[in-house]
């Protein structure tokens, strides 16, 4: 909710229901605060990305922080006055700053499910970034860092099928691709109800990459291996409804037809995956995915 929130803000005017004490008012109404400057600074331009730590508050009520983790937090898109980008194009690296802006104005643009639940219409509550502003990333290097992406997976896709034949070849495996590139190695089959659409099914799994990076697991002792654990997610078989599109298309064809107990590793083609696109940071764009199975129930 916080990240949406703080996209919509970006589209929207404040509007100017006087002073604030401590704060400083635009002709449009933003409201702004500079508890530290740096004039010398690099100032932030129309189109770059601030790097920083930032607080987004409505209130005292704390819906987002980075505060000791600094990182990319938003970019100075084009200007609307009133809105919280008037205040980012007056700030350079080194300022830290705050930026008010009234919540009423912001509900008027969101369904009620999407503000806060502490939000109050007609309280005069705002919304509260605090910003420290350590670096800009320009819109030339951004549109660098762009094409060296998009070379980066022009080369990948090139590459995938060798990658794939390769990896069979180190592996051993004898098992034969279908139609779409998929190999299915059943390691185990078990003697319980078969895998069809419709069907209830729960899986254990780990997914990694080809060069073995794990990038997710239901199995704890495979995250610990994998150096992915995370103590605040449940480690539990994932449970789907077969058919119906919830996972990658290479996942469902893989299960397809195959009984609970059974035992599996499935090699997923990009295409049957996470295509061109990749998934976050873990799995870049034409990424050929591993994934161990266990077929625990099918329902």
């Amino acid at each position: 909710m916080a990240t949406l929130l703080v996209a919509g803000m970006t589209l929207l005017s404040a509007c100017n229901s006087g002073g604030m004490a401590g704060f400083k008012t635009t002709d449009s109404g933003l409201h702004y605060r500079f508890d530290k400057q740096n004039s010398a600074g690099q100032q932030v331009q129309e189109g770059d990305v601030l790097v920083g730590e930032m607080t987004f508050k409505l209130d005292t009520t704390t819906l987002f922080t980075n505060v000791g983790k600094a990182d990319r937090i938003m970019q100075a898109v084009p200007n609307t006055p009133g809105n919280l980008h008037e205040g980012l194009l007056m700030m350079h690296v080194g300022d830290q700053a705050t930026f008010a802006i009234e919540a009423d104005t912001l509900a008027k643009y969101l369904q009620p499910e999407q503000m806060p639940p502490t939000y109050q219409r007609g309280t005069g509550m705002k919304f509260y970034y605090e910003i420290n502003l350590q670096d800009i990333v320009t819109k030339e290097e951004l549109d660098e860092e762009r094409e060296a992406f998009m070379a980066e997976a022009q080369q990948r896709q090139e590459n995938e099928p060798q990658m794939i034949a390769d990896y069979v070849s180190e592996n051993g495996i004898t098992a034969k691709p279908n139609a779409d590139g998929l190999y299915v190695i059943v390691k185990k089959r078990g003697n319980g109800a078969k895998v069809a659409a419709g069907k209830e099914v729960a899986v254990n799994y780990t997914g990694r990459l080809l060069d073995g990076t794990m990038f997710d697991s239901s199995v704890e002792s495979d995250a610990k291996e994998g150096d992915i654990y995370n103590p605040n997610r449940p480690y539990e078989p994932l449970v789907y409804t077969q058919g119906r599109g919830m996972l990658i298309p290479g996942w469902e064809q893989g299960v397809e037809g195959q009984p609970a107990g059974s035992q599996l590793q499935l090699i997923i083609p990009s295409a049957l995956g996470y295509g061109p696109r990749g998934s976050g940071q873990q799995i870049p764009p034409y990424s050929p995915l591993v994934f161990d199975l266990e077929i625990v129930s099918v329902k």
